[in-house]
């Protein structure tokens, strides 16, 4: 593994030191543990948006009724 040197809030810092002493567990897992979650979820998000945007390339958009339907289940009735 190679070392990288990065820049911590000190309130992160602080939440981070608390974490590993309670988990019995060092600063350096629990950091590498949080940034490959974050770059995990940050690539499905990245996947979705391209693959919305292939979609949209062949020309597959939902009808408006379907778009209205949608927005019909999530949105309250007018009083």
């Amino acid at each position: 593994m190679s070392a990288t040197t990065l820049e911590i809030r000190s309130d992160l810092k602080i939440q981070l030191d608390h974490l590993a002493e309670e988990s019995h567990r060092s600063e350096s897992e629990l950091a590498n543990e949080a940034v490959a979650q974050y770059l995990a979820q940050q690539r499905r998000i990245t996947a979705h948006i391209q693959e919305g945007l292939a979609q949209a390339q062949r020309g597959e958009f939902v009808t408006d009724e379907e778009m209205e339907a949608f927005f019909a289940r999530y949105t309250e009735p007018q009083a």
